[in-house]
């Protein structure tokens, strides 16, 4: 069965079709920056193009998008890095024009189902994926499939509050995870410390040097994650933590073990998750996409 995935980013549009544990085409497109219907317009143009052009008959299309679904109605209440992205029935748009069934799901949650299933946690019966770029996203898979929540807020993991009255997170409460560990934090809090901008490349660069300043940003952040992942242990328990993210790649297994250590230092007393690096890199997003598809197609009459 082949699936096609598709990857919704505030820059990229990833597409890719899935067939048995691969991808079998893919292909990598500018996200329009004009509004909802021009990112409509091109999507439905490369999905087009991958229906024709990936060989094996595609059955079903699953799409990883940022932001907050209404799963009922397969509409995107906003997307928060696509310039008037709101309210948009990207579900029922996409099926009026490919005449195929459609599934959303959230970009880190499709991660995680991909990270799940054919990548670092392959073996666990559940996971938490965990990522650690601009912001902080994640998901959590049980029993082979994702777990939303009532009202599809689970996994959230970087707006749990880490240091109450820190800095204002982009969701408007203070001291979240993605406020205080994410990139843009590191960033901002390496800019006010040099007095000058820094990205987190150069950060990491001066922090692998030695320099005291970049160490203790960049260790305040691995301790900041690591209690937010000993809180989730408590309350999820997963089996298995993936990270990824580009601060994590960034970061290398020297910024994950001390991740690792912090972990276990506010998780004392409770067994641990096995803490491991993500696998699939930038083809995350779009496998997940497709396997959710996949479930879709395998549920549908």
């Amino acid at each position: 069965m082949a699936t096609l995935g598709i990857d919704l980013g505030g820059t990229k549009i990833a597409l890719g079709v899935l067939e048995g544990g691969r991808l079998v085409w893919r292909t990598r497109i500018a996200t329009p920056q004009e509004g909802a219907e021009a990112v409509l317009q091109v999507m439905i143009a490369a999905a087009s193009e991958a229906l024709a052009e990936a060989g094996p008959p595609v059955t079903a299309v699953g799409v990883g998008t940022p932001g907050p679904i209404d799963f009922a109605t397969g509409t995107v209440r906003f997307a928060p890095n696509i310039p008037h992205f709101r309210n948009v029935p990207l579900g029922p748009r996409l099926e009026e024009a490919l005449k195929l069934p459609v599934v959303l799901e959230n970009d880190a949650n499709a991660a995680a189902l991909a990270e799940h299933h054919l990548g670092a946690a392959r073996d666990a019966a559940s996971s938490l994926f965990v990522t650690v770029s601009t912001g902080i996203g994640g998901g959590l898979v049980s029993g082979g499939r994702v777990w939303r929540g009532a009202f599809g807020q689970a996994g959230e993991i970087g707006h749990l509050t880490v240091l109450p009255g820190g800095p204002v997170c982009g969701c408007g409460n203070a001291g979240c995870l993605e406020a205080v560990a994410s990139g843009r934090a590191l960033a901002r809090d390496a800019g006010y410390a040099y007095a000058e901008p820094l990205d987190t490349p150069e950060l990491f660069a001066r922090w692998r040097a030695g320099e005291a300043k970049a160490a203790r940003i960049v260790e305040a952040g691995t301790d900041y994650l690591g209690q937010a992942l000993a809180d989730a242990q408590k309350l999820w328990d997963p089996e298995v933590v993936v990270v990824g993210g580009g601060v994590a790649l960034g970061g290398g297994e020297v910024w994950l073990e001390r991740v690792r250590r912090a972990f276990e230092r506010h998780a004392a007393g409770w067994r641990t998750a096995a803490l491991l690096p993500a696998r699939l890199g930038e083809d995350a997003g779009v496998i997940g996409a497709a396997l959710a598809a996949r479930a879709l197609a395998l549920e549908s009459p």
